[in-house]
């Protein structure tokens, strides 16, 4: 769902302000409102349930009779409890004004969280809303991840997929998706430009592979051929999760910023001291690796100061007392190896990057022998290479797009995210009857 009005970058990056609203209308004048409420459809009511309580979390699929009948009603007047976006508030409260309604903004409850809208603005991020909203809903506090996600999505997808013909192949599917959409499946539409993204990605990687179709010599290898240099691939495959990684650290201090306050930001395994023992960690394997003592002493420094920082955190939480330093403990201990295990997890990008081109590999060797034997053979060697490649890239584009999927959801989300938020359900409604009193 889209924000109303245009949004700026900074707004982009964060849901859309929503505000706690009532709404009233005199009780001879509450169908003329609520069918303008209704039709509106940038409210999230809460009516009142005959039995107690309220009823918002179902509130979407109230109909018109029943979400009349949970009106508060006071003096002559009917009163609802909801949510509306800021930007779309004063404009409802104006065409409800001549109807006698009002809607009136409320101070925020204590310990209340808004319901989140994000601001679903441009093509490319509609596109990879879907990557987030699989994951959940996002917390009003914090940043809107959708198109850091969706960038990430189609690099790794390209590492595990690089192959040139491959990659333009999908990109003339997104061309088909913008032009004609399946009929069945006209929301397919949207995702043109996702999948262009994924085969432009795919395509840059196979130049820089040297693959079109399997090593048929048609591109030369820009970077590296990944069945000659495995581990070659393998060391940048790791470094770019590092990356990632990294940019996940910042966006979780963010949002435990924002989610709390600055101490949670620092104490968090996700925030400052979460990012210190990871960045420690790299700068220690650095050191290792270029046998630097002084930068191996700064790592191990760095590291510590993360695992103090955590450890405070941890132990305050866990309420203090022998039971909490032995839970503290033994979460510094799973702190230390998640970190480690999600970095390794990145390797999986050159495994599935091997895993293709091995594929076509065997597929062009096949190929070749078959040509080489010339007659009959040829039209053979014609069919290995068409059916081949068919199978690669069906089972490849579904092995690789899996694949970045989970590392999205377990090495970067679960840093970005401490939980998921409530999504905005506005009420959308029309009373049965075309004839409403006014």
């Amino acid at each position: 769902m889209t924000a109303p009005g245009p949004a700026s970058w900074r707004q982009r990056l964060r849901p859309v302000r929503m505000t706690r609203v009532a709404l009233v209308a005199p009780d001879d004048a509450l169908d003329a409102v609520l069918a303008e409420v209704g039709a509106a459809g940038v409210v999230e009511l809460e009516p009142v349930d005959p039995g107690g309580g309220s009823g918002a979390g179902d509130a979407e699929a109230v109909g018109f009779d029943r979400m009349r009948a949970g009106a508060v009603h006071r003096h002559g007047a009917a009163a609802y409890l909801g949510w509306c976006p800021e930007p779309a508030r004063g404009a409802l409260g104006r065409r409800l004004a001549p109807l006698g309604g009002a809607l009136a903004a409320l101070p925020l409850p204590p310990g209340a969280e808004p319901p989140t809208l994000l601001a679903r603005s441009g093509r490319v991020n509609r596109s990879f809303a879907p990557i987030v909203e699989t994951y959940g809903a996002v917390p009003y506090a914090d940043v809107d991840p959708t198109l850091p996600a969706g960038v990430a999505y189609v690099v790794m997808f390209g590492m595990m997929f690089g192959d040139a013909g491959h990659g333009l192949v999908l990109v003339v599917v997104a061309a088909v998706l913008a032009r004609r959409p399946p009929r069945r499946y006209p929301r397919l539409r949207e995702a043109w430009p996702f999948v262009a993204g994924a085969g432009l990605a795919s395509t840059v990687f196979g130049v820089l592979y040297g693959e079109c179709f399997g090593p048929t010599g048609l591109l030369p290898a820009l970077w590296l051929r990944p069945l000659d240099e495995p581990v070659r691939l393998l060391v940048a495959a790791v470094g770019l999760g590092g990356a990632l990684l990294a940019v996940a650290y910042v966006a979780g201090i963010v949002n435990r910023w924002r989610e709390g306050s600055a101490a949670l930001a620092l104490y968090a395994p996700s925030g400052i001291a979460g990012a210190a023992v990871f960045a420690g960690l790299g700068l220690l394997a650095a050191g290792v690796f270029t046998a630097a003592i002084p930068l191996v002493a700064v790592a191990v420094a760095v590291a510590a100061a993360g695992l103090v920082v955590a450890a405070a955190g941890l132990y305050t939480a866990a309420g203090g007392g022998g039971a909490a330093v032995a839970q503290t403990v033994v979460q510094l201990f799973d702190l230390v190896i998640r970190i480690c295990a999600n970095l390794v997890s990145f390797a999986r990008l050159a495994a599935f990057g091997l895993t293709h081109a091995a594929l076509g590999a065997l597929v062009w060797a096949g190929t070749t022998a078959l040509w080489h034997r010339g007659g009959a053979l040829t039209v053979a060697a014609v069919i290995v290479f068409a059916l081949g490649n068919a199978l690669a890239f069906g089972l490849e584009a579904v092995v690789a797009g899996v694949q970045a999927l989970r590392l999205e959801y377990y090495e970067l989300f679960s840093r970005v995210f401490e939980g998921t938020g409530r999504p905005y359900r506005p009420w959308r409604c029309v009373p049965a009857s075309k004839e409403v009193q006014r």
